[in-house]
């Protein structure tokens, strides 16, 4: 049955991004007019400070506008819900909302936007309620080996499935493992995730109705990031989960950083350079913070506090090494074949994260990740998202997990 209240509530949702979209773009106009009206570096004219107020005023009545339509129209929803009909939560809708989490998913939640997502842990789409009874009612069977599967970047946990494969379902009825997915809000910090992970997990632990043997990890892109966090945290904090984690596996996680990020950081430095376009910097600056921990790999609140996260810097994040007790495991993808040449293939990588990337190698040698050999393995003519379906690469996850 089609949940009418929720499909209003994201209605409501856009309604709020589309009136905040009209003021951002007025400031950006009128920042490009204050520019062309009083060039930089010459005296204004009493003409020109004229046209000045007058625009100020205009731009003004326009801001003032979208916020009245703002609130009429969600008051209009409020009252059509009877009209709205037989409306399906589709996986493409939820795909949607991922990818407005994670480029914008900090200003969702910074200003209680009904868009954004709370972390919590899924089963078949559905949000599991940690308690024994609930958890019981979701797996009719229940194994003390849990797999806990994380998402990317702007994806959900629907996403795991794709060319009609499933990584955590096939696993869980190969080597008896019970499946959880996590959903969360990637455009949150990484450490913000990892922190709210890490007690997310702390809770499943406390609650979950049989004795738990082992939690494995599989983590996908920013998911590696998240989880290495979180267990960063549970080690400090000393969460009981951390105990129980026997194995990692990373799926093209940039470890150290993701290329694409580092370039849209060189953008937002030459769109500051000059006067002129410097007012469309600030487009540059929509991306959320869990986009720009992706430069280099923020794990921990430090590495981004009291710092400007769209100014050039260095990598200055402070090293996090593996964890001590737990089988860490890495896969690469090389879009290209096995006989590429080397230097390319390592650089471009799945076309997001490169193989050095992904295998946590650094050129600062105290900065690397130090995998064993034989738990790191590349994945040829297999894209970032391939990582999800290909059946070479759910092989080797299999016998890591099973061994």
């Amino acid at each position: 049955m089609p949940n009418k209240k929720n499909t209003v509530t994201d209605l409501q949702g856009l309604t709020h991004l589309l009136k905040d979209a009209v003021v951002g773009i007025t400031d950006l106009v009128e920042a490009m007019q204050k520019q062309i009206v009083h060039p930089p570096f010459l005296p204004s004219t009493p003409i020109q400070h004229l046209i000045s107020d007058v625009s100020q005023f205009a731009y003004k009545n326009i801001r003032w506008s979208a916020s009245f339509v703002g609130s009429a129209v969600d008051k209009a929803l409020e009252q059509l819900t009877f009209i709205l009909g037989e409306i399906k939560t589709t996986e493409d809708r939820e795909a949607l909302r991922a990818v407005l989490n994670g480029v914008i998913g900090d200003y969702l939640e910074k200003h209680e936007n009904p868009l954004k997502i709370a972390m919590q842990f899924r089963h078949e789409a559905q949000a599991l309620s940690l308690n024994s009874k609930s958890l019981k009612k979701a797996y009719p069977t229940l194994h003390g080996k849990i797999l806990v599967m994380v998402h990317g970047s702007s994806m959900n946990d629907l996403q795991w499935t794709r060319k009609a494969h499933n990584h955590g379902a096939a696993l869980a009825k190969e080597l008896q493992k019970t499946p959880v997915y996590l959903y969360y809000n990637s455009g949150l910090h990484v450490s913000t995730n990892g922190q709210n992970f890490s007690n997310l997990l702390e809770a499943l632990l406390q609650n979950y109705p049989v004795p738990v043997e082992e939690i494995c990890i599989l983590a996908h892109s920013m998911g590696g990031l998240v989880s290495r966090s979180a267990m960063h945290y549970a080690q400090k904090q000393q969460k009981s989960w951390i105990k129980h984690l026997k194995k990692i596996v990373f799926l093209g996680t940039p470890h150290h950083g993701a290329s694409l990020e580092q370039a849209g950081n060189y953008v937002d430095v030459i769109l500051e350079a000059t006067a002129y376009t410097k007012p469309f910097a600030r487009l540059g600056k929509i991306r959320s913070a869990g986009v720009t921990d992706l430069r280099y790999g923020n794990l921990v609140d430090e590495d981004w506090q009291d710092a400007d996260r769209f100014e050039m810097k260095h990598d200055q994040r402070q090293h996090i090494p593996l964890p001590e007790g737990v089988e860490c495991h890495s896969i690469a993808g090389v879009s290209g074949k096995g006989s590429t040449k080397p230097l390319s293939s390592q650089w471009l990588g799945d076309n997001l994260v490169s193989v050095k990337s992904a295998f946590g190698q650094h050129k600062n040698p105290s900065k690397n990740l130090h995998f064993k050999k034989e738990n790191t393995w590349i994945a040829y003519e297999c894209n970032h998202f391939d990582l999800l379906s290909n059946p070479e690469v759910y092989h080797r996850i299999r016998q890591w997990i099973k061994k």
